[in-house]
């Protein structure tokens, strides 16, 4: 989930982070040590990863691949971070840090929807949370305010190398896991004359 942290507790464990994130109502990462609760998205921000989800869908699902929602976490054990991106993908057998299948380790793609409260975050410090997962071939960004997407993809030596598509007219392509993203489809609900609240 790419909103905002808002509030820090104290520091705990892993495991105790993970007991207590699975009683709670509300979502909170945990950055090597420290829990952070997380707000909600706004209306833009929902319809947007809702067609994104669904347009990956559609073209996953006679496939070995499986597209999850910001409900689904994300471990990333070298930096001791767990996370909720907007969508992750991935391709062949998902694999879980534990029994409760509740969080991934291994996603291929993972897909961020910006918010001007976690833009800077979602670029900067969460991306490079995001490069110390092997498994991850693709990190894709994709703007509320106009049609446009950015796609991060990795390169030898762990360099990436953007691409980006602008316009409601514009695809890009997915090429870790064989799919085209249509501005289009993408911002389909998305009325750019209005300004959201």
């Amino acid at each position: 989930m790419s909103a905002l942290p808002q509030k820090s507790f104290v520091e705990m464990t892993e495991e105790e982070y993970l007991a207590f994130e699975r009683a709670s109502q509300f979502k909170h990462e945990f950055r090597n040590g420290e829990v952070i609760a997380m707000v909600g998205a706004s209306e833009r921000h929902t319809l947007i990863a809702g067609s994104t989800h669904y347009s990956l869908y559609g073209q996953l699902r006679d496939r070995p691949i499986k597209v999850y929602l910001e409900t689904m976490r994300v471990k990333i054990r070298a930096v001791k971070v767990n996370t909720y991106p907007d969508i992750s993908v991935i391709c062949g057998e998902p694999q879980f840090a534990d029994r409760e299948f509740d969080t991934l380790i291994n996603p291929t793609l993972i897909i961020e929807v910006l918010s001007p409260s976690t833009e800077t975050y979602d670029r900067g410090r969460k991306f490079s949370y995001y490069r110390a997962l092997g498994s991850l071939q693709e990190y894709v960004l994709i703007s509320q305010d106009s049609p446009h997407i950015e796609r991060y993809i990795r390169q030898n030596h762990d360099g990436w190398l953007l691409t980006e598509a602008q316009g409601l007219e514009a695809s890009i392509e997915l090429t870790s896991i064989d799919c085209t993203l249509n501005l289009a489809e993408v911002y389909e609900q998305i009325d750019f004359t209005d300004t959201e609240p």
